[in-house]
This record gives structure tokens, C-alpha cells and sequence, in this order.
């Protein structure tokens, strides 16, 4: 579990997040979702530690993040951020190996079992193909699959994660947030696709102007009248076998409203 108590991050004089709590539960994927500039990504940063709230605390399991030593939070953690970048002359499969890390001594090489793990994560990504190529030559997509199976490579109990699809086709797209969801870690997701958020997330905190618009079950979130007031955007929701849909479209002003304001 990952909970975050009234933590806060201003860039200058402009506060981003303001005093924002938050519960990750076991078992669960939570969705960070709102418009560009809501927080969502500063929001995740603050969860895994790489900002500092001066307000407030963050912690994994009942323990105070800050007071974790590096190596127990990269066993508990495992992060992928977007941007990491192609610069590195390693290998897809000495990148992904790396995951490893944390569960080595300080002058431990990684062995036979770590080599295996690290296979077994490229594959769970479809990119065991790609193990003998330079990370810096892929393109956006396989590099963020890499980073991923990375990430799983670290074997922790909690995931986050900073727009995973970005880059990726439609196919993958699904494949991932559906790895993901069948991981059984408590996992943090930041998505802009509001259809994949309700296909894939179990819980959602919608975030807008500093703080919190709304907390609750992807089913409670998901609300048109609320997602409309935060993106200004029209929105039909469609409950089809279980799965919600939403359908956008752009909101006009009343023909009457219009003439009357140009009168």
C-alpha cells in the first residue's frame, strides 16, 4: 500500500499540488488521470520519492518513504518514467538486467538466475526479440516496453508508472495496462485515454486546479457531469457488459446564448 498525507509541491509561486492525499490499496490499479498541467506526473514523482513535499508525508507499507534506505524502496519500487533516455550504449538485455540491481550485493554480479528473470520479463513485454539491439536504437515504443520489463525485472510490490502507452500502438496498449492489471501489485498509473483509465484501472483520483476533483472506484469517477467540468468537454457515458465507454464531442454554445452575446 502506498499512502500520501496532504502532500504539496509548487513550482515558483505556482502550487501544482496542494496538500493532495492519497491511498494506493494491494492487489489494485489506481489511475492518475486530469487535464494537461493538473499534477498527474508531479503527483507520481511526490509517490516515488524523486520530489520531496515539504507538507505532509508519503508512505509504502506503513513505513515513512523518506526514511527508506535506497535499496529496500528499490525493492519495494519499481518505477517507469518517460524520460528516460536512449543515450546508453547498453544492450536491451544488459538495460533490462539492471532491474536486478536491488537484489544484489554492492559488488555482486548479476548470475545465471538474474539472466533468467530478466528473459522472462522481456518476453512477458514481447520484446524478447529485441535483446541484442542497442536500447538507443529503438524506437519510442520498444523502449518503453524495455523499460517496463525493466521494471518487472526488479520483482518489487509496487509499480508505477508515467504514461506507459505513450508511444505505443493500439495493441500494445492493451497488452501492457493488461499485464499490469494481472500483476497483483499495488500499481500507480498516470493516463491521459480515459477509455483505457475505465478498461483498466480499479480505482481513479481526477486532479484539476491543485487538488483532488474526485476519488473513488473507476464505476464512481467516471461520472459525465464531473469528467465535463474538469476537461470541458461533452461526454455520453455508455455501460455496455460490464465495461464503460465514453464517447466525446465538443461542447457548443446554446444558437440563443450565441446571438443574444452578439447582439
Amino acid at each position: 500500500m502506498i499512502e500520501a498525507a496532504r502532500v504539496s509541491w509548487r513550482y515558483g509561486a505556482n502550487p501544482v499540488i496542494d496538500a493532495v492525499s492519497v491511498t494506493a490499496r494491494p492487489g489494485r490499479v489506481l489511475g492518475l488521470i486530469g487535464p494537461n498541467g493538473s499534477g498527474k506526473t508531479t503527483l507520481l514523482r511526490l509517490l516515488y520519492g524523486a520530489l520531496r513535499s515539504d507538507t505532509g508525508a508519503v508512505s509504502v507499507d506503513g513505513d515513512t518513504l523518506r526514511d527508506l534506505r535506497a535499496r529496500e524502496a528499490a525493492r519495494r519500487l519499481a518505477v517507469v518514467v518517460q524520460e528516460s533516455g536512449g543515450e546508453t550504449a547498453l544492450t536491451v538485455a544488459e538495460l533490462v538486467l539492471l532491474g536486478r540491481g536491488p537484489h544484489l550485493s554492492t559488488f555482486q554480479r548479476a548470475g545465471r538466475y538474474d539472466q533468467q528473470i530478466a528473459a522472462r520479463c522481456l518476453a512477458r513485454v514481447g520484446a524478447t526479440h529485441l535483446g541484442a539491439r542497442a536500447f538507443a536504437s529503438l524506437s519510442g515504443g520498444e523502449r518503453q516496453r524495455v523499460l517496463i520489463a525493466r521494471a518487472l525485472a526488479q520483482q518489487a510490490t509496487h509499480l508505477l508508472l508515467d504514461e506507459p502507452t505513450n508511444h505505443l500502438d493500439i495493441r500494445y496498449q492493451h497488452e501492457i495496462l493488461h499485464l499490469v492489471r494481472t500483476l497483483g501489485t499495488c500499481s500507480i498509473v498516470v493516463l491521459h485515454d480515459l477509455n483505457l483509465a475505465a478498461r483498466y484501472c480499479d480505482d481513479l483520483v481526477l486532479l484539476g486546479h491543485g487538488g483532488i476533483v474526485a476519488a473513488g472506484t473507476t464505476d464512481e469517477v467516471l461520472d459525465p457531469t464531473v469528467i465535463e467540468s474538469v476537461y470541458g468537454i461533452g461526454i455520453q457515458r455508455l455501460d455496455l457488459d460490464g465495461a464503460i465507454h465514453l464517447l466525446f464531442h465538443p461542447v457548443t454554445a446554446d444558437p440563443d446564448t450565441a446571438q443574444r452575446s452578439t447582439a
